[in-house]
C-alpha cells in the first residue's frame, strides 16, 4: 500500500475556496475519477479531489491537440526542420558546458553521449523549449474535456497523481507541453514512473531544471528499450540502388534478415552477417528516394516516438554533434 498522498500545497488547498474548484470538483465525471482513483490507491477521495480541483481548463490546448494536422512531410522537408547549424551549435555550447557530467551518464548507463544529446536536441533544443503549459491543465483538459483521447490522458492523469505523491512535486508549477510532456526530454507522467532516474543521488528526480537526472532519464528509457553501446543504428545504402518498393519494410521493428535482401539483389555491406536482422527504409528527398537499413539501435530510438523520420533526424543530428566534437 502507497503511503499517505503528500500533494504538495494540500493544506492550503483544504482551506482555500479557489475558482478552479467550481469548474472540476463538482463534474460528475471527474468525481468519478477520483473515486476510481481513491479505491484503487488507497487515498482519500476528497484530497484527490482537491488536488484534481487545482486543474483549469486551458482552450488552447484543446485548439493545440485539435488543429489540422500539417501535410506529410517527406524525409528532406523533416530533417531541415531538426538537422540545422542552430541546433547543432547550441549542441556543441551545451557539451561544452557540461561534458563531464554527460561523460558520467553516458558510462554509467552505457549509452553514448551524443544519443543522449540528440534525443534532448531534438525534443526540446537542450531544455531551452519545454512547454509552457502546467501539466495538471494539459491533463485535466485532455481527460475530460478532449473525447477522441479521453482514455489515454485519464491514464496519464493517474500517473502524474501518483508521481506527484512519490516524489512530493509541486502540482501548481509542474510545466510542459499541452500534451503533458515535460523536462528536458519531454517525458510524459507514465513514463516518468518508468523510466525517470535520479543522476546525481539526491534522493529526487527533476527532470525540469536537474540537468543529470534529465540525462540519465533519457540514457534509462535507452537502456530499459534494449540500447546496446557501440552497435550499428542505421546504414544508408549506395544511391544507384534499384530496389523493389515491395521490400521496403512497414513498421520499425527490424523485420528481415540481411540474407534475405541479398537474395533479392540489394547490395548490402560485406560485413554483415547474413543473420543480421534489419528494417528497410524508404526516405523521400527532393533528389529522390535514399535506402537505408535500420539495425535493433534504430528501432531502440523509435519507442521514444513512433516514426522513422524522428528517429532518423535523431541519429543523424547525432553523427553530426560526434563529427564535431571529441565524442567516444
Amino acid at each position: 500500500m502507497l503511503q499517505q498522498m503528500k500533494f504538495s500545497l494540500l493544506a492550503c488547498l483544504l482551506s482555500v475556496a479557489l475558482p478552479a474548484i467550481a469548474d472540476y470538483q463538482a463534474r460528475d465525471d471527474v468525481r468519478e475519477f477520483a473515486e476510481a482513483f481513491a479505491e484503487k490507491h488507497d487515498k482519500p477521495v476528497e484530497q484527490v479531489l482537491q488536488v484534481l480541483a487545482e486543474g483549469e481548463k486551458k482552450p488552447a490546448i484543446l485548439e493545440a491537440i485539435a488543429r489540422p494536422a500539417e501535410k506529410v512531410l517527406s524525409w528532406g522537408e523533416y530533417r531541415r526542420i531538426f538537422i540545422e547549424p542552430t541546433r547543432i551549435e547550441q549542441g556543441v555550447a551545451f557539451w561544452r558546458e557540461n561534458r563531464a557530467l554527460v561523460e558520467k551518464i553516458a558510462r554509467d548507463y552505457q549509452v553514448e553521449p551524443h544519443i543522449m544529446l540528440a534525443i534532448i536536441g531534438v525534443e526540446t533544443r537542450y531544455g531551452r523549449v519545454t512547454g509552457g503549459y502546467r501539466v495538471i491543465d494539459a491533463l485535466m483538459t485532455l481527460a475530460f474535456d478532449y473525447p477522441p483521447r479521453a482514455r489515454f490522458f485519464r491514464g496519464q492523469l493517474e500517473q502524474f497523481l501518483l508521481m506527484l505523491d512519490e516524489q512530493d512535486l509541486d502540482v501548481t508549477t509542474l510545466e510542459g507541453s499541452y500534451a503533458g510532456a515535460m523536462g528536458y526530454g519531454q517525458f510524459i507522467a507514465g513514463s516518468y514512473r518508468a523510466y525517470a532516474a535520479d543522476g546525481d543521488g539526491d534522493g529526487h528526480i527533476d527532470i525540469w531544471a536537474n540537468k543529470a537526472d534529465a540525462l540519465a532519464s533519457v540514457a534509462r528509457y535507452f537502456i530499459k528499450h534494449g540500447w546496446q553501446w557501440g552497435d550499428l543504428v542505421a546504414w544508408r545504402l549506395p544511391s544507384d540502388s534499384d530496389i523493389d518498393p515491395a521490400l521496403v519494410s512497414s513498421g520499425l521493428k527490424p523485420d528481415r534478415t540481411v540474407a534475405q535482401l541479398r537474395k533479392a539483389g540489394i547490395t548490402v555491406p560485406a560485413q554483415l552477417a547474413d543473420d543480421v536482422k534489419v528494417t528497410l527504409m524508404a526516405l523521400e528527398t527532393a533528389n529522390g528516394s535514399q535506402y537505408w537499413l535500420g539495425f535493433d539501435n534504430f528501432y531502440v530510438i523509435s519507442r521514444y516516438n513512433h516514426s522513422h523520420l524522428y528517429t532518423m533526424a535523431v541519429f543523424q543530428l547525432s553523427q553530426l554533434l560526434r563529427s564535431h566534437l571529441d565524442m567516444p
